[in-house]
């Protein structure tokens, strides 16, 4: 599962088998808390990521939801810049 981006503590990947983890999301890693975002909404639908994180996951989401989303589709993996 390759890295997009480590912002904030937070570490940002995407599987590799699209197919077997629809719909197309990213998993935030925060310490000992994972989570799944949705890329066509940026929601959290999946794991405890504490509310803070999950606002600047939401907000890296709906940044680079296009690219993310390119990605998914492609299987072209690319390392974004970190938001403020």
């Amino acid at each position: 599962m390759p890295v997009i981006l480590r912002f904030k503590g937070i570490v940002i990947k995407m599987y590799l088998r699209q197919k077997e983890h629809n719909p197309p999301n990213v998993h935030a890693i925060y310490g000992e808390y994972i989570g799944m975002f949705s890329l066509s909404d940026g929601e959290m639908f999946e794991g405890d990521i504490p509310s803070k994180e999950q606002k600047a996951v939401q907000a890296f989401v709906a940044r680079y939801g296009k690219e993310l989303l390119n990605m998914w589709e492609t299987q072209e993996f690319t390392t974004l810049e970190p938001i403020e």
